[in-house]
Order: structure tokens, then C-alpha cells, then sequence
């Protein structure tokens, strides 16, 4: 009797096929066979160089963007138990056994196959039918370039992924009853996505900056909102701020303190940043300053190093060699011993701290510290002259270059002290060093001194000091305390390895801003390549990028996209750019051609489409670098979730009859045939096989422009 009284359980499922059979079909298209080609396929080259370093835990630096990408294929290479052995020195090299192709592809190829059902969910989320989001998701799978860029290692499409997630999950949070729990857990993962997007690549900044403003708009909407109580106002906003801005500031540090903690040893990079960065990797100079000591004294034999690593990193160095008597311009010179920057350790680096008031050359016992302005005179360790201005230099006036046995240096300031008579330190001490007489300030110019200078970098004394510059900072990087008096006993002394490790006193937060410093101001030679393009190249696909290309026959892989979808997303952009223009100008003149909600509609759509369009492809026009096809994929992907917007806006509110409406879903059902047809012509230089001849390679070549390799027999 009870046991009919209790109520069944019942499990509701709901599933979209939709959804399910484009997920299926993406990870169709972007996973089988990325094992091929079992070579290194174009910027493969690149990015396994990095993969291997992280591997081996050796410290890198790289200007192209944060290091969560990096992280990401590294993480493929661990767990396919890559050891980092590999040249990368070429593409097209055979991958040896050592090498596990399908773990180091298989994350960007899985980023990849889930743009497509992300695609699918943000034109859901924007308020279109499911069969259009359906045609959204279509166009992206049978989007060629796409899926070259998917398959293999490289990071477009994890940068592709993190966007359109963000996107999404931001919408879904917009869309959910206010402060439920289920709106916030969106609203958490929309701000873990953006904070992904930018630790994958810079450019993902601005589409998090365009999900930041929408969030602004919907905030102040909120505030105008008299219903709302300033308790779930104020709730709201803290929530947004918390989720979208602190979320992906902690992450984004996250990803540097998991890159320095797995990057602890020295390795090819490591000149360009400071002393006390790279004395706090293993090996190095770490090796090398480990037991020697931290406070510089009277009679200490120091080499001092530019803080400026531009153009090199270099130390302040002489030689036995003396300026000309006459510059090459005709103006005279001091004749005296040269002073230069060199860019290589070298005994003639060492220099001694005298006090100008004794004659001994050793450290006293106890030893008597340097301190903040106090007088000090600069002696080269080698030939036992003093560091003096001259009268000039070989390519300015007051240029302190030579050497006198009289004159003197100040220790003017200690730029990074904490007290007004803080003492000199090894590695950590940041000094200006200031001529008493002339008050020329001791600096690395930047510029390469001729032939009788050894084209070593000049040093200058500038009078006219600007502020704070780099240039005209130096800091002890190895110190010892000098013993002996004898000029024969201390070059002896000089040429022996040194020996306070004072680099395990640099924070996290100052490795991070050195090092966030260094890749945003350290730029690599931008050289031109063959396949780099400009961004006005891109819009219209002039330009295509040879991937692969197999050592003894015509197979190949290209980054060429499918030419209907970029004239449809081309086309699908003019239009709804112009038809929001009208709408916009009738509804001035308050003609309302549409309902309100559906201008909103129209209005968020163009602000998530068409501003994710702009975001991603506007800023490269003011961007001093190489550039390439793959750099427009971003916004490609935007762009073609406009064309079925459009479709469905003019399939409603354009097309006033049932015979329209039929010829126009007959028209894009021949259209979508059309795109899957070119996908399927262009599918042998996609993913490389089958092998086409070179009459077919040839039929390829839509465009004059496109380089189609063809292999003569």
C-alpha cells in the first residue's frame, strides 16, 4: 500500500542531435590521422624548439605572446613522454620514435573540433533558431584553413577556442535568472576563458576588452533598472568585477609563476635579463656568483653590467688599445686607453672599487662597505688605469671614453636603495656612476665604435642626465674581495673563478615584471618571409602559406581556405554593416521596420560578430611585425558566424511570402552544397593525402597569387 504511494522516479534527458552530430563531425575532421605527416610541418619548427625547453626546464624567453600556449603543448609532449630531443631545425624533418606526434597535436586539434560546437552554442546564445546556429557550425567544419590550423602544433585554434568560450559562457550568464548559481558558475568560466585567451596570445586581449565593455553596457542597464534593489545592483557589479577582471589577473600571474617554477635552469636567453634574474637559475651565472659577497667594499674587484640590453647585454670593459689621435670626422681625441662595453665575459671586464683617500688596492679587515654618494675611484683590474671622461668621443661631444691616473668617479646614486645610505650590493644594486668634475653620467650609448675600437659598443658620460634610463645603470654581477697589492699577484687573482648567494632574494613579482618587461620591449629582427602577407591580403585570401611538402612526391599541405565561405563572410559583413546603417537611420526618423527585441538581437549580434570581426583583425594594421594568412583566423571565425545571422534576420523580417522563402532556403541549401563541394576539392592539400598530380595540383590554383608547389619528375 505505501510502496504505491511513492512516487516514480523519473529522469528527464534532453539531447541535441544537432549539436551531438557537429561535435561528432568536428572531431572527425580536426583529429583522424594527425599522426601525417610524421614530419615537422612550417611553425612545428618554432614551437617544439619551446616544447623542448620546457621539457628540459630550461628558461626561455619569448616576445610572441604569454606562456599558457606554450605550456599547453608542452603538456602534450609530458604526456606522451617526450625526453625534448629533437633538432627542430627544418621543416619538413622526419619525426623520430622519440617523438610522439599524436601527443603533441592532439590538444590544438582537440581546441579545434570544439570551435565548431562553440560556434553552434554562441549563435544559440545570441537568439537565433537552431537550424541557423546548425549552418553556423557547418560552415566552420568545412572551413579548410581552420582545420590546417587545428592539426598540428600550433595555437590559433586553443586561442580560437578560449574566445568563443568566453563568448559563450558571458551570454549564458546574461541569460540566466539573476544571482542563481548556475548564472554565476557561467559568469566564473567566462572570466577563467578570457584570462586563458590572453595567456595564449596578445591578441586575445581585445576580444576580452570588447566582453569587457558588453559587460559594462549590460551593467549600466542593470543600474537604470528601478525594480532592482541596490543590495542585487551591488552584488551584480561585484560579481562581474570579480569574475571578469580579479579572475583573470590571478590567472594570468598563475601562468608566469607555473612558467618560472618549471623554467629554473639557465639556458640560451639568459643575457638578456638582469644579474639577479638569471643568478636565480640553476646553473649560469648562479654557478658562477654562488659564495661571493654581498656588500662591495674598498678594494672589491667587480665587473659591472648594463642594466640596458639594448643593443646586447654587454659589461663595461678597456683593453690595451688607445683611441685614435684623430676621429674619422677629423676631431681630435684624448689618445688615452679605451673604455667599451663588451658583450662577452672577459678578464678585462674586472675592475677594483678604490677608495681615493688610500693607496691600497686590498679589502681591509673588517671590510669597509660602499655606501649611497660616497666618492670612489674606478681602476681597471689588467692595466691599473683609472676611468676619467675625456674631452671627446668618437661620435658625441662630452663622451667619457679614456683614462687618467688623477681623476675620479662619484658613486652618485644607488637608483633601487631603501635608505639614503644604503650600501653597494652585488647583483641587486642598481648604480649611476657620476664624473666629480663634470658631473657626466657614466653610459652606455648603443652605438658600435669602428674598427680600432674592435666594433664594441661605445660608453659615454652624458652631462645632460635624463631621469631614470637603463642605459645609464649598472650593477655588480661578480665580486670578489681583493687580497693582494702586486700588480703580477692580482692579475692572477683576476683570471681565478669567484666564489653570499644573494639570488634566492628575487621575488616572484619582480622576476614577472622583469621578465613581462622583456617581452614586450625586446622585439626579435622581423625579416621578411615568403609566405608573410599584410592584413589587407588576408579579407580577400591573395596570399596562401605552403605547410608541408613530402621529400619525393607531389603531396602537400597548404593554409588555403575555402574561397565561398571568405566571399559569403565577406559579403555577409558589408551586408549587415548596411543594413544596420538603415535601420539605425530609419529609427532616427522613428520608423520601426523591426520589433525592439529584434533590434537588440540585431545590435548584440553585430557588437559579439562583427566587433569580434574588427578586434581581431583591426590591430594588425598598426602592428610592426611579420605577419601571416593564420594570423586572421580569429577573425575569420567571427566573421562567419555573421553569414547565417544574416540569413535568418532576412529569412524573417525581409522576406514577406512563402515562394521567397522557399527559393531563398533552395538558394542556401545549394550554397552550403557549394561550400562542402570546394571543402572537398581542396581536402588533398588539407590534410596532405591523397597524392594529386601536378595537372591537379595545378586545377588548384584558384588565384594567381596562391604558390602551389608542383614537383617536377
Amino acid at each position: 500500500m505505501l510502496a504505491s504511494l511513492t512516487p516514480p522516479i523519473t529522469l528527464k534527458l534532453e539531447l541535441d542531435v544537432l549539436l551531438l552530430g557537429v561535435t561528432f563531425l568536428g572531431l572527425l575532421t580536426r583529429l583522424g590521422g594527425i599522426q601525417f605527416p610524421k614530419a615537422a610541418v612550417f611553425d612545428e619548427v618554432y614551437y617544439g624548439q619551446l616544447v623542448s625547453l620546457y621539457v628540459k626546464q630550461i628558461f626561455f624567453i619569448d616576445e610572441s605572446g604569454p606562456p599558457l600556449g606554450h605550456m599547453v603543448l608542452a603538456l602534450g609532449a609530458y604526456l606522451g613522454g617526450f625526453d625534448g630531443n629533437f633538432a627542430w631545425n627544418r621543416i619538413g624533418a622526419e619525426y623520430p620514435s622519440n617523438v610522439p606526434v599524436w601527443n603533441l597535436r592532439v590538444i590544438p586539434a582537440l581546441a579545434g573540433a570544439l570551435c565548431v560546437p562553440l560556434g553552434y552554442l554562441l549563435v544559440v546564445e545570441l537568439g537565433y533558431s537552431h537550424h541557423t546556429a546548425f549552418v553556423a557550425s557547418l560552415l566552420l567544419l568545412m572551413e579548410n584553413s581552420l582545420i590546417v590550423q587545428s592539426r598540428f602544433m600550433l595555437l590559433e585554434s586553443v586561442l580560437i577556442f578560449f574566445l568563443l568560450l568566453a563568448m559563450v559562457s558571458y551570454l549564458r550568464f546574461y541569460k540566466a535568472p539573476q544571482c542563481s548559481s548556475a548564472g554565476w558558475a557561467w559568469l566564473v568560466l567566462s572570466g577563467f576563458a578570457c584570462g586563458s585567451a590572453v595567456g595564449v596570445k596578445y591578441m586575445g586581449l581585445f576580444t576580452y576588452l570588447l566582453l569587457l565593455g558588453l559587460a559594462s553596457v549590460h551593467m549600466w542597464q542593470l543600474i537604470g533598472d528601478r525594480n532592482l534593489s541596490t543590495g542585487v545592483v551591488l552584488v551584480q557589479g561585484a560579481g562581474r568585477l570579480l569574475a571578469l577582471v580579479l579572475i583573470p589577473v590571478l590567472l594570468y600571474l598563475g601562468f608566469f609563476y607555473v612558467h618560472l617554477t618549471l623554467l629554473y635552469r639557465s639556458g640560451p636567453h639568459d643575457q638578456m635579463m638582469s644579474s639577479a634574474f638569471q643568478a636565480s637559475l640553476e646553473g649560469g651565472l648562479a654557478r658562477i656568483t654562488q659564495g661571493q659577497p654581498l656588500e662591495v667594499a674598498y678594494g672589491s674587484q667587480v665587473t659591472l653590467r648594463s642594466l640596458s640590453s639594448k643593443p646586447v647585454p654587454c659589461w663595461l670593459h678597456s683593453h690595451k688599445a688607445n683611441y685614435p689621435i684623430r676621429y674619422e670626422n677629423g676631431r681630435g681625441s684624448s689618445h688615452q686607453q679605451q673604455v667599451t662595453c663588451y658583450p662577452f665575459k672577459d678578464v678585462n671586464n674586472w675592475w677594483i672599487i678604490k677608495d681615493p683617500g688610500r693607496q691600497n688596492l686590498g679589502v681591509s679587515s673588517p671590510p669597509r662597505p660602499v655606501r649611497h654618494g660616497d666618492i670612489v675611484q674606478l681602476l681597471h683590474g689588467m692595466t691599473s688605469r683609472f676611468l676619467n671622461t675625456a674631452l671627446a668621443g668618437p661620435f658625441k661631444k662630452s663622451c667619457a671614453s679614456a683614462f687618467v691616473l688623477i681623476h675620479r668617479c662619484v658613486l652618485q646614486d644607488i637608483a633601487n636603495r631603501e635608505s639614503e645610505r644604503d650600501i653597494w650590493k652585488t647583483i641587486l644594486s642598481e648604480v649611476r656612476l657620476v664624473h666629480v668634475n663634470t658631473s657626466a653620467v657614466l653610459k652606455l650609448s648603443g652605438a658600435s665604435l669602428p674598427d680600432w675600437g674592435f666594433r664594441q659598443l661605445e660608453v659615454v658620460g652624458e652631462k645632460i642626465y635624463k631621469g631614470y634610463q637603463q642605459s645609464a645603470l649598472w650593477n655588480v654581477e661578480e665580486h670578489r674581495y681583493g687580497r693582494t697589492e702586486e700588480q703580477k699577484e692580482r692579475e692572477v687573482e683576476l683570471q681565478s673563478p669567484t666564489q653570499t648567494d644573494v639570488s634566492r632574494n628575487l621575488s616572484f613579482m619582480a622576476r614577472f615584471m622583469e621578465l613581462q618587461w622583456k617581452m614586450l620591449t625586446v622585439k626579435s629582427e622581423d625579416s621578411e618571409h615568403k609566405y608573410s602577407s599584410s592584413p589587407l591580403e588576408w579579407i580577400t585570401m591573395d596570399t596562401n602559406i605552403a605547410y608541408w611538402l613530402h621529400p619525393s612526391n607531389n603531396a602537400q599541405i597548404h593554409l588555403i581556405g575555402n574561397l565561398v565561405t571568405w566571399v559569403l563572410a565577406n559579403i555577409a559583413l558589408a551586408g549587415y554593416g548596411l543594413l544596420t546603417l538603415i535601420y539605425l537611420l530609419r529609427r532616427r526618423r522613428k520608423i520601426e521596420d523591426i520589433p525592439e527585441a529584434s533590434w537588440d538581437q540585431v545590435v548584440q549580434a553585430g557588437i559579439v560578430c562583427a566587433g569580434g570581426w574588427a578586434v581581431n583583425y583591426l590591430p594588425f594594421f598598426m602592428m610592426e611585425k611579420t605577419l601571416f594568412l593564420y594570423h586572421y583566423l580569429p577573425a575569420l571565425t567571427f566573421q562567419i558566424l555573421i553569414i547565417p545571422i544574416l540569413l535568418e534576420h532576412l529569412y524573417i523580417h525581409v522576406l514577406r511570402n512563402q515562394f521567397q522563402r522557399q527559393v531563398f532556403g533552395g538558394v542556401v541549401l545549394a550554397v552550403l552544397c557549394l561550400v562542402f563541394l570546394v571543402y572537398h576539392i581542396f581536402s588533398p592539400i588539407t590534410y596532405g593525402y591523397p597524392e594529386l598530380s601536378s595537372d591537379q595540383l595545378s586545377g588548384l590554383r584558384w588565384r594567381e597569387s596562391w604558390d602551389i608547389l608542383l614537383r617536377k619528375r
